[in-house]
């Protein structure tokens, strides 16, 4: 718990992570009490006002409002201060220590996300300590539970307490902000949009029996034209307006013959060709050109000398904005071309196509901070709680920026070994919010 005054950790929010660090919030279970304790106490020395909305006592969430002019809707800067588990890695330090070493902050939740959470916490206090009144009320919400379903957390505050987001258009949140360098031009990734979760079922039947006998085109006989086929075939290509804008910002900024390459990106008859040519890039842009689908789990067989006669395959799919679990179902038997039962086990609507309005602010203070910026939209494959919210028509774009040095794999440090941040980039990302805050309009 903070038991002594401190009304200068705003000017320090890479000190700030490395007390967030250090507490352990793997979920599960969660355990982020004391953190959440730890962050309204912080807030309340600041004397701005905290609410503590739980589902259950030791899973809370934490709101906290500094006023403003009533010239504008409220902004919400919100993320998770749960983090995935650490066992089964190998560490080179302990990561719940928020150790400093070599102008990096190492821990896990370095990147995901409580150097976000940092960023927008000194953010707000800053504002506070400096005497600033925003145009519109801010508000802060660290929240609970987002890497496990968000049951206690986005989830329940948007089904339980709606009303706390009244007027909320906009959000600022995970995931994005940070660079990707192409060229030696610096683009820096805003989050606008990210794709739907549609979990499916599929299974395969054929006649079992005796294992010692022959016996061909079976259950797990199809299982294998069903993996083939998958491994080898994409679902078909789709070019959203989100993505569209994203690889033209991308041409824009980019010098020949890049330029034309991203560009004919967004021409279906030469997308997977031209994905296929940029290797380790093109598999990045991949997931934002279809819809995708990745086998994950199988069930079936008991005994090693009988031969199952139904074999369960558990499909994660992943959905563009704009499109649903029917397209999903639709565009997978046409690429599996098989007789096979298949259904959606879960589908999660997300966000439609974005709204950019605040797009504009957002690459203004990232090119005034890094002039070599070129800020682009970004679509997320992934999912984040930006999806709970968009049902009560809030815009969330990832935005907890970070001045990551050209190599620093991004995307391979998130939830792995030795996870991290340089000091400077939570410098640089509590300074980018908190110029939002002050000319957020």
């Amino acid at each position: 718990m903070n038991t002594n005054s401190d009304l200068t950790l705003h000017q320090r929010p890479a000190e700030l992570l490395q007390k967030l660090i250090q507490f352990d919030t793997t979920n599960p279970p969660g355990n982020e009490f004391e953190l959440i304790v730890f962050l309204k106490e912080l807030f309340n020395q600041y004397r701005i006002d905290t609410q503590v909305l739980a589902k259950t006592p030791q899973r809370p969430n934490l709101l906290a409002r500094l006023p403003g002019q009533g010239m504008a809707p409220p902004l919400l800067l919100y993320g998770h201060v749960d983090v995935v588990t650490t066992q089964e890695q190998q560490w080179s330090v302990p990561p719940f220590e928020g150790k400093l070493q070599e102008g990096y902050i190492w821990g896990r939740g370095a990147l995901d996300m409580k150097s976000g959470v940092a960023m927008m916490a000194a953010a707000v206090l800053r504002a506070k300590a400096e005497g600033f009144q925003p145009a519109g009320d801010i508000f802060f919400l660290a929240e609970c539970d987002e890497e496990a379903g968000s049951d206690f957390g986005m989830k329940f505050l948007v089904e339980e307490h709606a009303g706390l987001f009244k007027n909320v258009r906009y959000a600022l949140s995970e995931f994005g902000g940070f660079p990707l360098t192409i060229s030696g031009r610096r683009f820096y990734l805003v989050q606008v949009a990210e794709k739907q979760i549609c979990w499916m079922q599929l299974k395969t039947r054929g006649m079992g029996g005796h294992a010692s006998l022959p016996l061909r085109d079976g259950a797990m006989a199809k299982l294998g034209q069903v993996l083939l086929r998958l491994n080898h075939k994409r679902l078909p290509v789709h070019i959203t307006p989100a993505v569209r804008q994203m690889f033209l910002d991308l041409a824009g900024g980019l010098p020949f013959p890049q330029n034309q390459v991203m560009r004919l990106l967004l021409h279906p008859p030469f997308t997977d060709s031209l994905l296929d040519m940029l290797g380790e890039q093109g598999r990045l842009f991949e997931p934002l050109l279809h819809n995708t689908v990745n086998a994950t789990v199988v069930r079936g067989g008991e005994k090693v000398n009988v031969v199952p006669s139904e074999i369960t395959l558990a499909l994660d799919g992943r959905l563009l904005p704009g499109y649903n679990d029917k397209d999903m179902l639709a565009e997978l038997r046409q690429v599996l071309g098989m007789d096979i039962d298949l259904e959606v086990v879960l589908f999660t609507p997300g966000p439609g196509e974005p709204d950019m309005g605040l797009f504009g602010l957002l690459s203004g203070v990232l090119k005034d901070i890094d002039p070599q910026a070129i800020p682009m939209a970004y679509v997320m494959p992934g999912v984040t709680d930006a999806a709970y919210l968009s049902r009560l028509g809030i815009q969330t774009y990832g935005f907890t920026p970070m001045n990551l040095p050209a190599g620093f794999d991004f995307f391979n440090t998130i939830h792995a070994a030795d996870e991290r941040i340089p000091v400077s980039a939570v410098e640089f990302g509590s300074h980018a919010v908190y110029e939002v805050v002050k000319r957020y309009l």
